[in-house]
Formats: C-alpha cells, structure tokens, sequence
C-alpha cells in the first residue's frame, strides 16, 4: 500500500466516524452561513480538525489545503494534501444521508492519491495513480457504455454562482434529447466515484472547487473514464469546471455541452 494512502484512509475514516456520530443529533449542530447559498457547520471543522491532526503527525513538512481552514503552509510546498472534510453539507444539515469526505494528495502538481469515504454506508473509495481504483477492496471499472443513448448522467447545479444557471439548463436540455435521466446529489466527491464504479455513466459540473473533485477525479480516471473541462481542456482543478465519463460516452457529452458555452467558458 502506498504510505501516504494508508495516512488518508486512516485520516478520512476519523473524520467519517465524527460526522456520522454527529448525524444522529444533529439539533446540537452549530452552521454559520459563508456565502450565497453555502454554509459550514461545526461537524465540518470537527472532522477537519482530525484530518489535519492525523496528517500533521505523519507528515508535519507537508502543505495542506482545506475548504474550511485554508492552505497551511510546510516547509514542503511540493507535496498537497487537499481535503473537503464534509462534501454535502446541506445533505448533511437537511438529514439527507448523502455526503462524504475527500481527501488527495498531490505532488509537483500531480495527484497520486485519492481517498473518498462514505461514512453512512461506510463506502471507501480509493485510488492510487497508475495503480486502479476500488470500493473498500473491489476493483472498480466504468461501465463500457459505447453511446449517450440511455445513459444516466449525474450533475450538480452551480448554486453558488447563479449567473451560470442559463448554462446548466441549456446544457441539460442538449442531454436530454438522447440521454436517459440525470441525477442530481448534492456531492461532486460521490458523483465522480458513482462514474468509477458504473452507477452514473457520466457527470458534468461547473464551479466547483479543487477539493470537491481532486480526489474523485483520480479515481474515475484509475477506473479508466477520461475527466476534462466542458471544453475538453485539462485545467479542471482550476477552472472548476469538469465532465467525466468513458471515452465514447464522454465525446458525445462534449459534443452536447460546447455548443451551450458562453465564450467566456
């Protein structure tokens, strides 16, 4: 097993054992708003909290990234280890039991490790680049779907930026016209493991954030779907904006979404 794949397994179950325990009294939790439509509770902070404890003993030169706490700086600024402690909070706050936490690591720039956990199914997902992906210890594939025709497509809305809202549905309009149905969970961390074990066929999303994705997209491409930007780009840890599915599936979504583009996409 790779060294740094055991610390974030050991790092997301932790934190996955706080969430859950919290889940089950969740009148005591406290949420602050940040923004539009997007809020942080104290489980968040608890759970990250354990994440960077656990890493920090391990690993104490390394740099961290997190949605709630920032970049904490090491003396070691070519090894990231980037974490969501909690992907889905309003799942989480609403009761929905649909959430989990992201935790990748990335050196010089290339993600080597992805862990997303699962904590009420208790759903490991993980993967090592060059190595596969699996679910707790099955091998995962995607489903070798040749066409859109039929597929079930996973997506999220850009809430946070409702400007883009023309574009999504423009997008799912495309879609319909030859795809089955879309599922819409409230957790891109999911959505991109749900393409690498064949539950989804496919999933697009626009304005997410490096720690949403990072450690989901590792593990759809080790499961061997192809993940870009809607424009086929390959900047989608920064631009925020990813499609992921298997190669023909992915062609035909491409196909679909680019004419919907603004050209500031």
């Amino acid at each position: 097993m790779h060294p740094m794949l055991n610390i974030a397994i050991r790092a997301a179950r932790k934190a996955g054992n706080v969430i859950a325990k919290n889940y089950e009294r969740r009148d005591d939790i406290e949420t602050q708003r940040k923004g539009i439509h997007d809020y942080v509770t104290s489980v968040d902070k608890a759970a990250e909290a354990e994440i960077i404890e656990i890493i920090r003993k391990s690993y104490p030169e390394h740099t961290i990234i997190s949605e709630e706490a920032g970049a904490l700086a090491g003396q070691d600024g070519d090894v990231q280890w980037i974490i969501d402690p909690l992907d889905g909070t309003t799942n989480f706050v609403k009761g929905l039991p649909h959430f989990a936490v992201s935790i990748a690591i990335r050196v010089k720039n290339r993600t080597e490790v992805g862990v997303v956990y699962d904590p009420i199914r208790n759903e490991l997902f993980t993967a090592v680049r060059g190595e596969g992906a699996k679910l707790n210890e099955l091998r995962l594939r995607v489903d070798n779907k040749q066409e859109l025709n039929g597929a079930i497509i996973a997506t999220g809305f850009p809430f946070k930026q409702p400007q883009r809202m023309p574009t999504q549905f423009a997008i799912m309009q495309h879609l319909i016209e030859d795809c089955a149905d879309f599922r819409r969970t409230g957790s891109a961390a999911l959505d991109l493991c749900y393409v690498a074990s064949a539950r989804v066929d496919g999933y697009f999303e626009m304005g997410l954030k490096a720690w949403d994705c990072a450690a989901g997209e590792l593990i759809a491409r080790e499961a061997g779907a192809l993940v870009c930007e809607l424009d086929g780009g390959h900047s989608y840890l920064r631009s925020g904006n990813i499609v992921a599915a298997p190669a023909r599936v992915l062609k035909e979504i491409l196909a679909k979404i680019q004419p919907c583009l603004p050209q500031s996409e």
